[in-house]
């Protein structure tokens, strides 16, 4: 890239671009990953089992996904799993 006549660094501008990217991918990992979550709730609420089990799989998948690109903490999406976990194990247990 040339550099610009007004005196602003081209690395700032690159740098900018760069994190309006990745602000976008984390946005939708992160989105994706709460809409999931929010699916796999609806389902435990409404006591099917086994798609709620699917569910489960997918949503744990989502929020490995954004943590593997950094989108959020690897400890956040071990949290959301495990509390996810938990709604499970207590929806299918015998009352």
């Amino acid at each position: 890239m040339a550099k610009l006549k007004t005196g602003r660094h081209t690395s700032a501008i690159k740098a900018q671009r760069q994190a309006e990217r990745r602000t976008v991918r984390n946005r939708t990992l992160k989105k994706k990953a709460r809409e999931l979550t929010k699916d796999f709730l609806s389902a435990v609420s409404s006591q099917k089992g086994d798609e709620a089990k699917k569910l489960l799989r997918t949503a744990c998948s989502a929020w490995d996904k954004a943590a593997a690109k950094g989108a959020v903490h690897r400890q956040t999406a071990a949290r959301h799993k495990s509390r996810l976990a938990v709604r499970l194990d207590k929806a299918l247990a015998p009352a």
